[in-house]
């Protein structure tokens, strides 16, 4: 089995490096219905597509996401411009999180900027988030760059059929690790957060 573990992570930094983040004013500004929506964030986000056969999302997703309160329903059956940027929070939340904790996450968000003129306005808050996560893309590539090389020098006594399976391995265990406990720091800081049960027994 022979593995080129540098070449391999070179293409998918570039592959990451190649994912466009939807900005707040490629939104259309009309409402739009379910198929619409659909198309739209699929055109928006295919880069960020495993395979090409993946879906984005589907009307079956959104319904769900409604059902589950992460969404506010539709007016006459169409969508705003601040449903389809809730939907691309939802979108990439929905691969770490639970839907519990992305409704605790969007809650405040969904009941006090959705729908009403305030001084941060769901597309301003989505679009200073892009802008800091854009940021931290060098940085992101020097800390995988790192890792591949702290794995690179591991298992020199294994042989060389099996030493690239060996280092790779551990860099996806680094990796893993890395994701792992940002993972849980992030759980543990949504805890904290109220949730939607309790805010609606205080009500009571």
């Amino acid at each position: 089995m022979k593995i080129d573990t540098k070449e391999m992570l070179e293409q998918a930094l570039f592959h990451l490096s190649r994912i466009e983040y939807m900005k707040s004013e490629d939104v259309p500004d009309i409402d739009l219905y379910m198929d619409q929506v659909t198309t739209f964030m699929d055109e928006q986000l295919s880069s960020n597509k495993r395979h090409e056969e993946d879906k984005i999302l589907t009307k079956t997703m959104i319904n769900n996401y409604t059902k589950n309160n992460l969404l506010p329903p539709p007016s006459s059956k169409k969508y705003s411009k601040e449903h389809m940027i809730l939907l691309t929070f939802i979108y990439y939340f929905k691969n770490i999180l639970s839907l519990k904790d992305i409704e605790t996450l969007l809650s405040p968000v969904s009941k006090k900027l959705f729908g009403k003129k305030k001084e941060v306005s769901i597309a301003s808050l989505y679009d200073e988030v892009r802008k800091l996560e854009q940021s931290k893309i060098n940085t992101f590539e020097k800390n995988i760059l790192a890792s591949f090389e702290e794995s690179s020098a591991l298992f020199s006594d294994a042989s060389l059929e099996y030493r690239e399976y060996l280092r790779l391995f551990s860099l996806i265990c680094s990796l893993s690790f890395d994701i792992y406990a940002k993972k849980l720091l992030v759980e543990k800081l949504i805890d904290q957060l109220p949730s939607p049960e309790k805010e609606k027994k205080k009500k009571r």
